[in-house]
């Protein structure tokens, strides 16, 4: 079926889901496209779905989600509330559409498992909107771990703090969102820490409230034992007004540092190379992360080939989340 969707070679969107990261993000950035057009939006509230589709210009909009699945579109975006990717991705697999869906995959990873097996069964392309992956300073910092130019990994440090104070954003409602600081900023760390440092053997840390009392957290702080090599921390909170928001790897021979790109949007990205026997060398690179995230989608769903980022990577992310979760409560408990 996926075979005969790109038969026009342009992707087709329909975007599912009509809140500020559509709005801000993912439609400023397809109008950068060539090759992809959003056909379709979809949301609970009509008015909401109208009011996006006259802005941008996009031909359709619906509030009935199956009739929005039938309209002239060949992927799906799926870009609301966690509670609902879950019915949103089966119900766009089974109908033959690719996806493309944000982050976290799911409220739990039983739901995940059986998104990315219903897409599985139904040949379609699943992706997940890691974004921070994309960003050519991320990827270059890959490169030098891969070339073993740093030496042996020691560890890796990510820290993502930004001041969020509880309000009607559905983040801040458990049965929709899942969870707080964790589940919304955490799981990019986590992604992150994963691509640099492979598999995760381990994970522990705490989490809980120290400044914004609400239904989910406003920390949480974490470490990840690698299976190949050395060690990830993090911390993520919801309650900080001024962070020094940085990446930094550390290797037998030499480290690595990025600022200006966690949390930030408009400071130009900053990638700080120490070798040994070398000199410090900087490297700032501004680019528009949701722009090449789309670029790298279009091109696999363009050529149905396997996505940059998996859905059964977003699985893998969640599995772990929960996991800290788990050892979180029981020390409660």
């Amino acid at each position: 079926m996926v075979e005969q969707l790109y038969k026009g070679k342009k992707v087709k969107w329909g975007v599912a889901g009509c809140g500020r990261f559509a709005e801000n993000n993912f439609l400023p950035a397809s109008k950068l496209l060539r090759r992809s057009s959003v056909v379709s939006l979809y949301s609970r509230d009509i008015s909401r779905s109208k009011a996006l589709s006259q802005k941008f210009g996009v031909q359709n909009y619906f509030d009935n989600y199956d009739e929005f699945l039938k309209s002239d579109i060949n992927a799906v975006f799926v870009s609301s509330p966690n509670a609902h990717h879950y019915e949103q991705v089966i119900k766009a697999a089974k109908a033959g559409k690719n996806i493309f869906c944000e982050k976290p995959l799911a409220l739990s990873s039983a739901q995940a498992e059986e998104m990315v097996r219903v897409c599985k069964e139904n040949n379609v392309l699943f992706s997940v909107n890691y974004i921070y992956r994309f960003h050519p300073l991320i990827k270059k910092a890959k490169e030098l771990i891969l070339d073993q130019k740093l030496g042996k990994l020691v560890s890796i440090d990510i820290k993502f703090n930004i001041d969020f104070p509880p309000d009607n954003n559905f983040r801040f409602k458990k049965e929709l969102s899942g969870g707080g600081a964790l589940r919304d900023i955490g799981t990019h760390v986590l992604d992150l820490l994963i691509y640099f440092g492979g598999e995760v053997e381990s994970i522990d840390g705490f989490m809980g409230n120290l400044i914004y009392n609400s239904e989910v957290d406003d920390f949480a702080i974490g470490t990840v034992k690698f299976k190949k090599s050395g060690f990830g921390t993090f911390n993520v909170s919801y309650n900080n007004k001024k962070a020094f928001n940085r990446i930094e790897i550390l290797c037998h021979k030499g480290a690595i540092a990025i600022d200006n790109l966690i949390g930030r949007k408009i400071a130009a990205p900053k990638l700080t190379i120490l070798l040994e026997d070398e000199t410090r060398k900087s490297f700032r690179k501004r680019g528009n992360k949701m722009l090449y995230v789309l670029k790298s989608v279009q091109k696999s769903f363009l050529k149905n080939e396997t996505p940059f980022i998996t859905g059964e990577e977003g699985l893998i992310n969640l599995r772990l989340l929960e996991e800290l979760e788990r050892k979180c409560l029981q020390r409660k408990s």
